[in-house]
């Protein structure tokens, strides 16, 4: 989450809502998917449910993309692959900055899914003399004394922030000094940035508690039904001897 207010990318200002934005890489991922098989078209219900959403809502965030498809045939995959890849920028190649090498850095480095998807590693960053020069994917580290020559020679428009929580917002600060408008942040903190620039947070722990927060939720209902199961025969119980007659067999008001 960004902190200041941040710029409209072409496609905003073409008047794409942002949520259609957000979801235009779920189905980017399931026509990848179905391209890898060969799969030449598909329906708005199928693509909708591989990627996760409404099938109405599928259409109408294809409407914005001029893309309507064809009655009784669906969506062209291949098309739609590459109208979207272009929306989004990716048919060409982002040169990206990862700074802080840890155990997640590291990770992030060695992810292959960038490479695919448009994206270049151009350098791995960390503080740490101990780490410079070790290659992690192939790639040597440099030293944080480098960063602004880095993304200055590389063109680099795009951080990733893989620090501790307490060195993000003075490697946040010298991205932005040095020229990059986008950061893609690991640390877990909230960055301080200016206008401009946007930033994108993706915080685990977060994610983690809110699964627990659903787990309690779900292990409530469970021990409520139980009660509630385990109640039962003494209220039916209850209820019948209330309804019995004088005799103790006989209901004292039959049904109609």
């Amino acid at each position: 989450m960004a902190t200041g207010r941040t710029h409209r990318p072409a496609t905003r200002s073409r008047g794409i809502p942002e949520a259609t934005v957000a979801r235009l890489p779920l189905y980017l991922r399931a026509l990848t998917a179905l391209s890898e098989r060969s799969v030449p078209t598909v329906s708005s219900e199928e693509l909708a449910a591989a990627a996760g959403v409404n099938s109405a809502k599928l259409r109408k965030d294809f409407s914005y993309l001029g893309s309507y498809g064809t009655r009784g045939v669906g969506y062209d995959v291949e098309y739609l692959v590459y109208q979207i890849s272009r929306e989004l920028g990716l048919t060409q190649d982002w040169p990206v900055v990862i700074v802080g090498i840890g155990n997640l850095g590291a990770a992030l480095a060695n992810y292959g899914g960038f490479a695919s998807r448009g994206f270049r590693v151009a350098a791995l960053i960390d503080a740490d003399p101990a780490m410079a020069g070790k290659p992690v994917a192939g790639i040597p580290v440099q030293h944080t004394d480098e960063l602004e020559s880095i993304i200055q020679d590389n063109g680099v428009s795009i951080g990733v922030i893989a620090t501790p929580a307490g060195a993000a917002q003075q490697v946040c600060d010298r991205l932005v000094a040095a020229g990059v408008t986008s950061i893609l942040n690991f640390a877990p903190t909230v960055l301080s940035v200016p206008d401009g620039v946007d930033v994108r947070k993706v915080d685990l722990s977060i994610e983690l508690q809110i699964l627990a927060f659903h787990e309690q939720r779900k292990a409530g209902e469970e021990s409520t039904a139980d009660t509630t199961a385990a109640a039962a025969p003494a209220a039916t119980r209850r209820q019948s001897a209330t309804d019995q007659g004088p005799d103790g067999d006989v209901p004292a008001v039959m049904p109609a």
